[in-house]
């Protein structure tokens, strides 16, 4: 089963105003995306470090209600509104199917849900470990990718989206 099961979460302290930084200072590259929504207003910032260890997905944003969203890598980096389907699928380069729990699963793309307090606020840092960020196999193609974040909570296991419904927040990533 694909690393996804093998990603270490680290939730960020509420309130803090700047992006963080994952725990290893080593980086050796990060690229940003500047998130929006449908109608285009910037809700915060999400950036991709390269390290020894692993790529790390740093998230800090505001949404409109608190709760479970679903969030996913896209293989298009191409966020134009209402309804971001220019982003393309998740991306997908094992050409597996949905979600950690999905015995054809997962999608390269697949992430964590992200969990927004009552204070509306996204802020989390995780790791993945197999993702390559550029070159042969890698995220970041001559169109770059896109993070997405959905307006239900991911299942986990219904192919192709989890059952996350509509994309409510984009962010590109060029590299």
């Amino acid at each position: 089963m694909r690393s996804f099961l093998t990603m270490c979460i680290l939730p960020l302290v509420a309130g803090c105003s700047t992006m963080a930084s994952p725990p290893n200072s080593a980086a050796t590259e990060i690229i940003s995306a500047d998130l929006i929504t449908a109608d285009g207003v910037s809700v915060g910032v999400a950036s991709l470090t390269k390290q020894n260890d692993g790529l790390y997905l740093a998230v800090s944003a505001q949404a409109s209600t608190s709760g479970t969203f679903g969030m996913h890598l896209h293989s298009i980096g191409k966020c134009e509104g209402p309804d971001f389907a220019t982003a393309g699928g998740h991306w997908n380069p094992g050409m597996k199917q949905h979600g950690r729990d999905n015995p054809m699963g997962a999608h390269g793309g697949d992430l964590p849900n992200a969990i927004v307090g009552a204070d509306n606020k996204v802020l989390l840092v995780f790791r993945i470990p197999d993702i390559v960020l550029k070159g042969e196999g890698g995220l970041l193609d001559a169109d770059g990718a896109a993070l997405i974040i959905h307006e239900k909570q991911d299942d986990y296991k219904t192919d192709p989206t989890g059952n996350s419904g509509k994309r409510v927040i984009c962010g590109v990533f060029k590299g």
